[in-house]
């Protein structure tokens, strides 16, 4: 067995690295075979069978659309305690440049995010817990679908999940690029920022472009309010607040047109914040600005308003205690408690809503090269597959401990 670059002490992590081969093999199949959300049929059937090797009691498929659920009871299971783990399944529509012999085999797909790792880390879990069942309670592995823009975890809890398999408390955790292997963060608050799709779209008269003044020009209204949309942030929110707002596409006229005034123009952008009371005052600011736009440059403005993912918020007592088993693992040292959070998005906000919990990080940089999440050239690290699992198992063990006795 190779020795792996990093240290961590537990007994489930000294069973996970005697399997760091399979779980290798496991990982790079999945990312031989990326899948878009809601289309994982051949994840699923991967993991589904992984789970039946794996000696768990139960199997559940076909929630949410795609998604799967395991089921492990422990040696005992009088507590009544039940623990949610939950890994995502889906990749991203990017073509993969890298070079390694396990690249994506389908054109313009390829897990750019690594979720071909955490579903891995999440069997290597179950494969570890339905040997050894050293709790009191159930562990319920749930293998989620459409993660990347999908809200699969929305679809999953919609179809019942909760109801079916009432967890007293549910964990995920995501790999980071940007933290150091065998380094793990938290923070007992937020971890990710909700993300808001927007949509402008602004109608007005076009025209001869050496007739200007015979138009109502969608260009120039634009670009002011492209402007005016950068004074939200640094005018209306509190500075030891959060928000980001970007514009990230504006369509309008023909670029074969050069002398052409367009009738119309349609941005597209993006928000992000933590608080709902800045969300709020974010979305009615942008209306108004959209009003006020139509008074000044003889324009009508239309804003669409997209609630996507909420903010990932982990509830203080489960940060505290998945810092703690991650502490048992690689030390307090490499524990960061306080991890800043990340103006992404995640929709296992959808599962925090419903449920305690906490989303964890998962370091995987190796010097200082480094390939951040949904870059064309990104692979996942596969040295901490055995540490992202033994992860996951701490968390059910010690959750729910067995008594002696």
């Amino acid at each position: 067995m190779p020795r792996l670059p990093y240290s961590a002490s537990s007994r489930a992590f000294s069973h996970l690295a005697q399997i760091h081969p399979e779980l290798t093999a496991f990982r790079r199949d999945l990312h031989a075979n990326p899948e878009l959300g809601f289309e994982e049929k051949y994840t699923a059937a991967r993991v589904s069978e992984a789970l039946r090797l794996c000696g768990v009691d139960e199997i559940h498929q076909g929630i949410g659309k795609t998604g799967v659920v395991g089921v492990i009871r422990g040696h005992k299971h009088g507590s009544g305690r039940m623990i949610g783990l939950r890994a995502d399944m889906d990749a991203l529509p990017i073509t993969e440049q890298g070079n390694c012999s396990w690249r994506s085999g389908k054109q313009g797909l390829m897990h750019a995010c690594g979720h071909d790792g955490h579903t891995a880390m999440l069997v290597g879990a179950a494969r570890y817990l339905a040997e050894t069942r050293n709790f009191d309670g159930t562990a319920v592995l749930i293998f989620q679908p459409g993660e990347e823009g999908y809200a699969g975890a929305r679809e999953m809890i919609q179809d019942g999940l909760f109801e079916r398999f009432p967890v007293d408390s549910v964990y995920a955790m995501h790999n980071w690029p940007a933290m150091r292997q065998g380094m793990i963060g938290i923070n007992p608050g937020a971890m990710m920022a909700a993300a808001d799709r927007i949509q402008i779209n602004i109608t007005g008269k076009g025209g001869h472009g050496a007739h200007p003044y015979q138009t109502n020009d969608v260009v120039l209204a634009s670009a002011h309010l492209i402007t005016a949309i950068q004074s939200i942030v640094s005018r209306n929110v509190r500075a030891i607040d959060s928000a980001v707002i970007s514009i990230c596409a504006l369509q309008s006229g023909d670029l074969a047109a050069f002398s052409v005034t367009p009738g119309s123009s349609t941005l597209v952008g993006t928000v992000r914040t933590f608080n709902p009371d800045v969300q709020n005052m974010v979305e009615r600011r942008l209306g108004e600005l959209c009003q006020a736009l139509g008074l000044a440059f003889g324009v009508n403005a239309q804003l669409q308003y997209e609630r996507s993912y909420p903010a990932t918020i982990n509830t203080a007592e489960e940060a505290v205690f998945a810092g703690d088993v991650a502490s048992d693992l690689v030390g307090e040292a490499l524990v960061v408690r306080n991890m800043d959070p990340s103006m992404g998005a995640e929709d296992f906000s959808f599962m925090l809503q419903q449920k305690p919990g906490a989303y964890l990080r998962l370091g995987q940089a190796v010097g200082d090269d480094i390939i951040p999440l949904h870059n064309n050239r990104y692979d996942f690290n596969d040295d901490v597959l055995p540490l992202g699992a033994a992860l996951h198992a701490g968390i059910v063990e010690r959750g729910m401990p067995l008594a002696l006795g």
